[in-house]
This record gives structure tokens, C-alpha cells and sequence, in this order.
């Protein structure tokens, strides 16, 4: 059995060889499969707004060097983290195409660029779009943007989580939250005072490394639409699909009004004209002994439940005067496993029929009752009505103020503007051409599947030698653990060479020890016929005794047929 197993070892480490050679040709194969990739051309669209980082992106971009303001602590962050223009460098889809990238792990980033002319949406389709390319993933982090309100405080170096905003978008993802932020601020007419009104149920963002695409639209019939990769994944209004609500309600509670000290509002009450029966009995146990109960005839009342482990023996470290007497531990009696049970016998115990619990009286309407109370309602004094939230105030900037645990986060052809159109051509010019190749490269770059594994019995010796000795091994080594005989009838192929291996090397020791030299070669050459011939009869016979075992089984087969047929 050890040459046996030896030699499959040496088969099996031969398998993992073929195998690692195997991978490593679809690898080679894979990353040499040539994808046409477009080259990068700047677009010829026009917008409010439309960065595609060229290289006179450092005259329209600053990066913040200033301190975060985080009233929840004392310490201080700065902004801290670097950026750079760059090619991607994973699953590039489009050469010489260049973005803008968060360069730092679990830093604080800030970057912004002023527009060249505010951008006011009155009276005009808001259209924000730009690309998000996670090339390390996302776990923990933020790759949204900014619009910044239009002030003359509006300095780039200065630009923090502080800053005023318009509108903030785009993918955000920690623990268990994964969505797209659409936040607007909002202007309360009365008051002067902003409000972050939040889209409900926003969608999940996107979580892969190749290029995503993010889209939104706010058009002035408050109508709003986001879409990923140019599909519509979400449509709402401002007026409805936000909280809190753009606008307040027109009542609210009277906050002077209080519940009068007289007000019921039990609905209904324990009848008070009800009395206790005379023959409740509240003292009556849940369950009483069953006086019918017999005790069974078989029943030991002189055996014990448990008996010392006859099995158990002292410690030879043990020391009487020191530990004091030995007592064995104690196991379930096993003659009370024969019978119904052992020792004293008691009644079982039953439920009494006399119990009844704790009385209580039966509930009624309450005739009291007058409902449930709530305070009145008055005009709210802070009500107003903006019918017309999608009316932006102007934007001045643009800014990316992040904090993620992934760096290597790329964004590329920012869209800002008033042209649905626009937004598609550059999306068809850049976006479609890039996510092409991407996800093709991705796909060649991708460890291809294994095919399923055959079952012992379809492997051919032909078609793969190692696998075939391997597998028929493993599956007689496996049946022979259960029952040797067994393996045998179904693996004859295995018993017939251990057989030939066993014979063999009985041969070669007897020769060795009688003769106390090397066995000739007309020797070893009869040797090896002799086993040759054992190990052909010795397949026969396995085989012969399969063929055996199956006429058996179909027999008994058969037989259940006919006897259900018949009945």
C-alpha cells in the first residue's frame, strides 16, 4: 500500500503541475489578447461647464489645503490628501484619456474649480453628469460632488465641508450604506435659513471597477430623473420626493393645547357589575397526580437509575490519603433501558380539570369612552409655499470633498449644463466607447471557468492518464474504508494493480533473501509474467464478481417489481 500510494503522490504532484502549466498558458493567452481601444479626442460640445482634465487642467482646478470644520471634535483634519491627472491604471478603456484621481487611502481630499460664468437654471433643464471609475473598489467612502453656491467668498483654497452648496450628487458607500445622494439646500422665504432636503429611497450606486456613469436631470416642472450607465434608475419631484418636504404643512398642532384631566380614552374597561363565581376556586393546582395510572408490570423498583462505569479505573496516580476514597463516575443503568424504568416508582402527574386560573372580569365597551385625544389644530405661523423649488440659486463652482478608505478613485468628463442632448453625445463619445473595452478587458482578464469534473466512472485512460489513475484510486481508497470487498467489485482496475505491485515486490524480496543477490533478468522477466497473470485473474474475478452483484440486484429488482404488480 505505500508504493500504491507513493505512486499516486507522484501522479497527483504530476496533475498539479499539468494544471499550474495549464493556468498559466490561459493567463498568457488572456493578457495578450489584443482589445481596440479608441484614443482619447477632446469633444467639441459646448457647455456651462465640461471638464475632461486636458492638460491645462491645473489652470481651472485648486486643491484645499484648508482645515475641516467637524464640530463633533476638537481635533482638526486638514485636507491633507493629493490628486493627479492620470491614465487609469485598471481596465483602461481609452487611451491617452486622462482623469482626475484621489491618490490617498483613508485621507481627507478637497479639490474645486470655479466656473468660468455662474450657472443659473432658471427657466432651464439642470443637467449634471460625470464618470466614477472605483479602481481599488469602494468599501468605505465617498465619490460624490459638490456645486457650490455662487458668492464672492468663493476661494478655491479656502473650499471645505463648510463651504455653501446647491446641490450635492453622487455615489456614497460605508457598512450598510449604499446609495446615490441627490441632497439640494433649500432657501426658507421667510426665515433666510437653509434646509438639506434629501432624496427618499435613493438608488444603490454602482460598486465596480469599471467606468460608471452618473446622471442627473431637474427640470422646471420640478420633475427629476437619475440615471446610471444611461439607464433610468430613479424619477421623482422635488415637491414629493423629499424629506423633510420642501414645504411645511399649513396646520400643526396647537402646542398650548393640553388633554383635559376628565378626558377617557380607554376604549374598554373591566364590567364592574361582574362577581366572581361561588364555585371558582382559584387555589386549584395547574396539575394534580393521576390516581388511575398503573405502574408498569416489567417496572425494577430495586434498580437504580445509574450504576458506577464498570468500565472506570482508579487513577494510578491516585492517592487515597491525599484525594481521599475513589469513586468511580456513574453511567445510565442499562437494564432500565430494557424496561419501562427503575427505582421508585410515582404516578405521572396530569393537568387538573378543576383549574381555572386567576378570575377576572370580562371586558366591555367603555361607556366613558370619548376617543382619542389630540390637540387641536392652528394655522402654522411658519407656512409658505415655494412652488417653484426647482429654481436653483445661481452655482459658481464645482468641488470634490472626500474621505474614503480606497484610493486610486477616478473622475472624468464632467457634463454641467442645460442640454439633455449634449449630455448623450458626450456620453456616446466617451463613455460608450471606453465601457466597451473595459469591460472586454475585464472579461479576457477574467479566470476562466473550470469545466464541471467528470464522475470517476466516465473517465477514460486515453483522454488523461493522471487523472484517471488519480481518481480511481481516491474513489477505491474511499469505498475500501467502508467495505474492502466492495471495492474490490467496483474499482477492479485499483485491486488489480496493487495486486500486480504486491506480487511483485514479494517476488523480488524472496528472490533477494534466498539467493542474497540481484534476481537475474530471466528471473525479473518471469516474475513480471507471473504477475502479470495474477493481476488478469484477479481482474476477472472482480470483474466477474460485479457482474455477479448486478444480476443480484436486478433480480431483486424484479422480484419488488413483480410483487408490486402483483398486489
Amino acid at each position: 500500500m505505500r508504493f500504491a500510494t507513493g505512486a499516486v503522490a507522484v501522479l497527483a504532484a504530476a496533475v498539479v503541475r499539468a494544471d499550474e502549466e495549464s493556468s498559466s498558458s490561459v493567463s498568457e493567452s488572456s493578457t495578450s489578447t489584443s482589445i481596440v481601444k479608441p484614443t482619447f479626442t477632446p469633444t467639441t460640445l459646448k457647455a456651462p461647464f465640461l471638464e475632461q482634465f486636458t492638460d491645462d487642467w491645473e489652470t481651472r482646478w485648486k486643491p484645499s489645503h484648508a482645515k475641516k470644520d467637524d464640530k463633533s471634535t476638537e481635533e482638526e483634519w486638514a485636507y491633507v490628501g493629493e490628486w493627479a491627472v492620470e491614465e487609469p491604471s485598471i481596465l483602461k478603456g481609452m487611451e491617452e484619456d486622462k482623469g482626475l484621481v484621489v491618490k490617498n487611502k483613508a485621507a481627507h481630499h478637497a479639490i474645486s474649480a470655479k466656473f468660468p460664468k455662474k450657472i443659473d437654471n432658471k427657466g432651464k433643464t439642470l443637467v449634471v453628469q460625470y464618470e466614477v471609475k472605483l479602481q481599488n473598489g469602494l468599501e468605505c467612502g465617498g465619490a460624490y460632488m459638490k456645486l457650490l453656491q455662487d458668492n464672492k467668498a468663493l476661494h478655491a483654497e479656502e473650499f471645505s465641508n463648510a463651504s455653501p452648496y446647491i446641490i450635492m450628487f453622487g455615489p456614497d458607500k460605508c457598512g450598510a450604506t449604499n446609495k446615490v445622494h441627490f441632497i439640494f439646500r433649500h432657501k426658507n422665504p421667510k426665515t433666510g435659513e437653509y434646509e438639506e432636503k434629501h432624496l427618499k429611497n435613493p438608488p444603490m450606486a454602482r460598486i465596480v471597477k469599471t467606468s460608471t456613469l452618473y446622471t442627473l436631470i431637474v427640470k422646471q416642472d420640478n420633475s427629476i430623473e437619475i440615471k446610471i450607465d444611461g439607464e433610468s434608475v430613479r424619477n421623482g419631484t422635488l415637491l414629493e420626493d423629499f424629506s423633510p418636504s420642501v414645504n411645511p404643512e399649513k396646520e400643526i398642532d396647537d402646542p398650548k393645547d393640553k388633554k383635559p384631566d376628565d378626558w377617557v380614552d380607554e376604549a374598554r374597561i373591566p364590567d364592574p357589575e361582574a362577581k366572581k363565581p361561588e364555585d371558582w376556586d382559584e387555589e386549584a393546582p395547574f396539575e394534580i397526580v393521576d390516581e388511575e395510572a398503573k405502574k408498569p408490570e416489567d417496572w425494577l423498583d430495586n434498580e437504580p437509575s445509574t450504576i458506577p462505569d464498570p468500565e472506570a479505573e482508579k487513577p494510578e496516580d491516585w492517592d487515597d490519603e491525599e484525594d481521599g476514597d475513589w469513586i468511580p463516575p456513574t453511567v445510565p443503568n442499562p437494564k432500565c433501558d430494557e424496561a419501562s424504568g427503575c427505582g421508585e416508582w410515582k404516578p405521572p402527574m396530569k393537568k387538573n380539570p378543576a383549574y381555572k386560573g386567576k378570575w377576572t372580569a370580562e371586558y366591555i365597551d367603555n361607556p366613558a369612552y370619548k376617543g382619542v385625544w389630540a390637540p387641536r389644530k392652528i394655522k402654522n405661523p411658519d407656512y409658505f409655499e415655494d412652488k417653484t423649488p426647482a429654481k436653483f440659486e445661481p452655482i459658481g463652482a464645482i468641488g470634490f470633498e472626500l474621505w474614503t478608505m480606497q484610493n486610486d478613485i477616478l473622475f472624468d468628463n464632467i457634463y454641467i449644463g442645460h442640454s439633455i442632448e449634449d449630455a448623450e453625445k458626450l456620453k456616446a463619445e466617451t463613455f460608450d466607447l471606453k465601457i466597451t473595452a473595459e469591460k472586454a478587458e475585464e472579461e479576457a482578464s477574467a479566470p476562466k471557468p473550470a469545466d464541471p469534473p467528470k464522475s470517476p466512472s466516465d473517465l477514460s485512460f486515453k483522454e488523461d492518464p493522471v487523472t484517471y489513475v488519480k481518481e480511481k484510486w481516491n474513489l477505491f481508497v474511499e469505498i475500501a474504508k467502508r467495505d474492502p470487498v466492495e471495492a474490490v467489485k467496483f474499482v477492479p482496475e485499483v485491486a488489480g494493480g496493487i495486486g500486480v505491485l504486491a506480487l511483485t515486490v514479494i517476488v523480488l524480496l524472496v528472490s533477494t533473501l534466498a539467493g542474497g543477490a540481484a534476481p537475474s533478468k530471466e528471473q525479473i522477466k518471469a516474475n513480471a509474467e507471473k504477475a502479470k497473470k495474477a493481476a488478469v485473474d484477479a481482474k476477472d474475478k472482480a470483474a466477474e464478481a460485479v457482474a455477479t452483484g448486478a444480476e443480484k440486484a436486478q433480480a431483486e429488482v424484479n422480484k419488488r417489481t413483480t410483487r408490486s404488480s402483483a398486489s
